[in-house]
């Protein structure tokens, strides 16, 4: 995109006064300020102002440099002064800011009082903001800086180049903060489900929703104590089921498993031999024997017989047939 090149200069008032903030007290000596006057002028011709050729312009700068000797020094060194004392409080409202810098100072500089003006004086009371905003985000650990300008609605370009990041950086940031909002959405529309219950039936409801203690605690409104409550009686809860998972486990694997050699009656006990020597017949594999063995029913204490010590088998047999 094109841009215009006077467009990026700073206004011809402001670019007086910092020539002006550049000269040394003798500038303004009754003698030296005419040869004053034109070597300003010839800087600022020189920075594309055209001061010189227009009389106007010439009498905007003799103007601030009447100003600047009849005070006893340049407007910039109170401006800056009064710009470069306010806190981050101050620059909350950069409207508010300005009207009283100006407030304090437009006696002594009437200039300031200017519309056009007002708005430059604008500009620098916001770009003191962010610069307060970029040093503070400087000294905070991780992303947390990056969290905050982004929170202060600082553009992104100027937090990847401030902080020195990546614009990858910042988007991963930023997504991540995406996700926390659509978090505390989820978590808001979970605790008006249960607004009316207590504070333990709404923990245990949050619990089972997967809801941080810390959402719950702010989002929720439950105390610690009530949160802490519900998660022991949870815990004893859970240990309950995991006993009665664990029983029932057991009892899957006895049954999977199949009787022990004693409690295998004998007519029963020939025919499992037999259809373990059929499996033994089709393959000599450990694996492949118990897989199939396992498939067809049979009882894993007698498998276990025939893959260690397979000539038990006959001996077994024998005493089922008496």
């Amino acid at each position: 995109m094109a841009t215009n090149d006077a467009a990026k200069k700073k206004p011809l008032w402001l670019a007086i006064e910092e020539q002006i903030l550049g000269l040394d007290a003798q500038a303004f000596a009754g003698g030296d300020l005419e040869a004053s006057i034109q070597q300003v002028a010839g800087d600022l011709d020189g920075a594309g102002y055209k001061v010189s050729k227009y009389g106007g312009k010439m009498l905007d700068l003799r103007f601030a440099m009447d100003a600047a000797r009849k005070v006893g020094h340049p407007l910039l060194q109170d401006l800056n002064g009064a710009v470069g004392a306010l806190t981050l409080d101050d620059v909350a409202d950069a409207y508010a800011a300005t009207s009283r810098i100006i407030d304090d100072l437009a006696q002594t500089w009437p200039t300031l009082k200017i519309a056009n003006n007002r708005g430059d004086v604008i500009a620098m009371v916001q770009q003191a903001r962010l610069d307060l905003l970029i040093v503070n985000a400087k000294g905070m650990s991780g992303d947390e800086g990056i969290r905050y300008l982004i929170e202060k609605e600082v553009a992104g370009d100027v937090i990847t180049s401030a902080l020195d990041i990546t614009e990858e950086k910042l988007a991963e940031v930023n997504a991540q903060i995406a996700a926390e909002r659509a978090e505390r959405a989820r978590v808001t529309e979970l605790a008006e489900k249960v607004a009316d219950k207590s504070n333990e039936e709404k923990v245990r409801f949050l619990f089972d929703n997967n809801v941080t203690e810390e959402l719950m605690i702010e989002i929720a409104k439950v105390d610690q104590a009530a949160i802490d409550g519900a998660k022991k009686a949870m815990e004893e809860e859970i240990k309950e089921k995991e006993r009665l998972a664990a029983e029932a486990a057991a009892k899957k694997k006895a049954e999977a498993e199949g009787p022990s050699l004693e409690d295998i009656p004998a007519d029963e006990m020939i025919d499992h031999i037999d259809a373990i020597r059929e499996i033994m017949e089709f393959s000599d594999q450990e694996k492949e024997i118990r897989t199939m063995c396992e498939q067809s029913g049979l009882p894993k204490a007698l498998v276990d017989i025939a893959v260690t010590e397979p000539d038990k088998l006959d001996e077994l047999e024998k005493q089922a047939e008496g």
